[in-house]
């Protein structure tokens, strides 16, 4: 081997990175060693960026595409080794790949409930899951912030920041929100929006950005469920005479199944439809329209048949009523007349 080809050994001419991996972020490019020669082929795939750092200082940093090395494309690394008047000398660097494609369908689980005010059960533990994803927006700020100098840095590695994150900033989303429990269910889309708005800041100064955020189930307490279900069984209740025979049924089945025998089948369908007949009954006369009151009843003062109070003559023998029969020969005569217009004599 000559000594061209020991000194070519030395040198790095072709610098790519290809992931078969799901969960890399970031790979420092093993140099074996070796120097980057100048004029050196570098390839930058689509959803990579390469960072140059010297001597533990970033230096350049090169979008997708396909670059040959020089002075003219690495002017940061070209101050800071001091290449002057387009001197091109092997060199010593490190290169990391930045993975900046979107990292999908990465869970998020509440480890301990949620606090909530709501407007019907008041203090509530609520508990919720779903899924996000988040890409580097950053790569310089990611690689100062979050990966330092380790030679792989996968997605685990902030999984567990992301996570904590978006459950410390859900409580804040549901309170802002104002929706009723018995809402949310019907409010998923809305409630995601919002806590996308709310978590991508505060995990921008790393470097990351929160592409998508969906929240999948907010889980209520067994006590409001069962609210829920007693509330939902009084709605779907209906016609009454069905809910006796429903109630009749069950406690045949019940009964049956029971060590009581015919006896407790009978004291068991009693109850189910007396209670039934009680709750028929008490709906029955809350729909009741109250009875018009009947008109006062009078005697005719001449063939005693019953008339309306008040009228003044007997629709029946159309005898004038009002009046008094004469003390002497009996002639009706107006009320409070103090002779007699027949006979003459004194009344009272």
């Amino acid at each position: 081997m000559g000594l061209f080809d020991l000194l070519k050994g030395q040198l790095i001419d072709v610098i790519e990175w290809t992931d078969s991996s799901t969960n890399t972020m970031v790979y420092r490019f093993d140099d074996g060693g070796k120097e980057i020669m100048m004029g050196a082929q570098l390839t930058v795939r689509e959803s990579q960026v390469a960072v140059f750092v010297n001597e533990g200082r970033i230096a350049d940093v090169f979008q997708p595409g396909r670059y040959e090395l020089s002075t003219q494309n690495m002017p940061i690394m070209t101050a800071l080794k001091s290449w002057k008047y387009g001197f091109n000398s092997p060199f010593k660097s490190e290169v990391y790949f930045v993975n900046t494609r979107q990292f999908l369908d990465l869970k998020w689980g509440t480890s301990n409930p949620v606090m909530m005010r709501d407007k019907d059960f008041g203090m509530i533990r609520l508990r919720a899951f779903g899924i996000y994803s988040f890409r580097v927006a950053d790569p310089v700020t990611f690689l100062k912030e979050v990966f330092g100098t380790s030679a792989l840095f996968t997605v685990e590695g902030v999984e567990g920041q992301i996570k904590r994150t978006i459950v410390s900033s859900l409580s804040d989303v549901l309170a802002q929100s104002n929706i009723p429990a018995l809402d949310l269910a019907a409010n998923y889309v809305e409630l995601s929006a919002q806590a996308l708005q709310l978590i991508a800041p505060r995990i921008a100064p790393l470097g990351l950005k929160l592409e998508s955020f969906v929240i999948e189930n907010v889980s209520l307490p067994q006590e409001v469920e069962e609210a829920m279900d007693r509330r939902t069984s009084m709605g779907v209740v209906g016609d009454m005479g069905k809910y006796t025979q429903f109630q009749a049924a069950e406690a045949l089945r019940d009964s049956a199944n029971n060590e009581g025998g015919m006896a407790g089948m009978g004291a068991g369908m009693a109850a189910a439809m007396a209670m039934g007949n009680v709750m028929s009954s008490a709906m029955n006369q809350s729909q009741q329209q109250p009875a018009a009151p009947q008109a006062a009843q009078a005697a005719c003062t001449s063939c005693g048949t019953g008339i309306p109070a008040g009228s003044k003559f007997c629709p029946e023998c159309g005898a004038k009523q009002g009046a008094a029969p004469c003390v002497s020969c009996g002639q009706p005569i107006d009320a409070g007349v103090k002779f007699c217009p027949e006979c003459g004599a004194k009344q009272g």
